[in-house]
C-alpha cells in the first residue's frame, strides 16, 4: 500500500504543476496513474490473477477514452462558441448597416415626397397662371383679328402666314399657349414696323367708272394711302375703316402724287410735296 501512496502523492505533485489552461490532460493523467497505481499495488498486495488485471486494463483503455472524447467535444464546443459568436456579430454588424440603409431609404422617401408636394402646388400655381393667360390670350386674338381688317393688303399678305393660325374657335385648340402667343406678337410687330414706314407697292385698283388699271400706291404707315396710275392720269386716297380700306378717286391730285413716288425713287430732288390728307 504504501507504493500507492508514494503513487498518488507523485501524481499529486505532478497535477500541481499543470497550467489552468492544461488542466483537463493533468486530470487525464491522473486517472491514469492512479488506476496503474492501483492495478500494481493490487497485484503485489493481494496477488490477482491475470484476468482481472485485464479486466481492469480493459476498463481503464475504455475510461481513458471516454475522457479524450470528452475533451475532443469541449474543445469542439469551444471553436463552435467562437464560430457562432463571429457569426452572431457579423449578423449583428448587417442588422446595422440595414437599419442605417433603411433610416437613409426612409430620409430619402421623406425628402421625395416634400419636392413631389412642392411640384405639385407649383404645378396647381401653373395651370391657375395659364388659365389667366388663356383668357388675356383670347381676348389678344379676337383684337388681332379685328385689326386685320383694318390692314391694308400689302400688310395683310405679310402676316398671312401667321394669322392663318389664329383659332377661329370653331373646334378645340390644340395649338400650345405658348405658339399662339408667338402668333400674335409676331403680328403685331409686322403691323407695327409697317405703320413706321412709307411703303410703295404695285396693285390693281378698280376705278369709279368700272373699270381696273394697275397703280403705284403710296402708303404712309396705316394712317392714308395715295395710288397713281394711268401714265399720271389717275389718283387716289385711301383710308382705313372697320370694313377695310376704303379708296376715293382724285385725279387732281395725280402730279403730286406723282412727284412724291419719283422723290422716294431718288428720281427727283427731295422737296416739299403737298398731298390732299382726310381724317375720319
Amino acid at each position: 500500500m504504501s507504493g500507492l501512496v508514494r503513487q498518488m502523492r507523485r501524481t499529486s505533485e505532478l497535477f500541481g504543476q499543470e497550467s489552468v489552461k492544461g488542466r483537463w490532460c493533468s486530470t487525464l493523467r491522473v486517472g491514469v496513474l492512479v488506476a496503474v497505481a492501483f492495478l500494481s499495488a493490487s497485484d503485489r498486495a493481494f496477488g490477482s490473477d491475470v484476468s482481472s488485471i485485464e479486466k481492469a486494463r480493459t476498463s481503464l483503455e475504455k475510461w481513458v477514452e471516454t475522457q479524450k472524447i470528452i475533451s475532443q467535444e469541449q474543445r469542439d464546443l469551444a471553436l463552435a462558441k467562437d464560430v457562432l459568436n463571429e457569426r452572431i456579430q457579423l449578423v449583428e454588424r448587417e442588422i446595422e448597416s440595414l437599419r442605417a440603409k433603411t433610416k437613409e431609404t426612409e430620409s430619402g422617401i421623406a425628402e421625395t415626397d416634400k419636392k413631389r408636394a412642392e411640384l405639385v402646388k407649383e404645378n396647381d400655381t401653373l395651370k391657375d397662371a395659364s388659365s389667366a393667360l388663356q383668357e388675356v390670350l383670347i381676348v389678344l386674338e379676337l383684337g388681332t383679328k379685328r385689326l386685320l381688317t383694318r390692314l391694308p393688303d400689302p400688310i395683310r399678305e405679310r402676316v398671312k402666314p401667321l394669322s392663318q393660325r389664329i383659332p377661329d374657335g370653331s373646334e378645340e385648340v390644340s395649338i400650345p399657349l405658348a405658339q399662339r402667343f408667338q402668333n400674335v406678337v409676331g403680328i403685331l410687330n409686322e403691323v407695327n414696323k409697317f405703320n413706321g414706314e412709307i411703303t410703295v407697292t404695285s396693285e390693281v385698283r378698280s376705278l369709279p367708272d368700272g373699270t381696273s388699271a394697275e397703280v403705284a400706291t403710296l402708303y404712309l404707315g396705316l394712317g392714308q394711302a395715295y395710288y397713281m396710275g394711268g401714265n399720271g392720269t389717275i389718283a387716289g386716297i385711301g383710308m382705313p375703316s372697320e370694313q377695310g380700306w376704303q379708296w376715293k378717286s382724285t385725279n387732281e391730285s395725280a402730279s403730286a402724287v406723282s412727284k412724291a413716288l419719283a422723290i422716294l425713287k431718288n428720281e427727283q430732288v427731295a422737296s416739299f410735296v403737298q398731298l390732299p390728307m382726310e381724317v375720319r
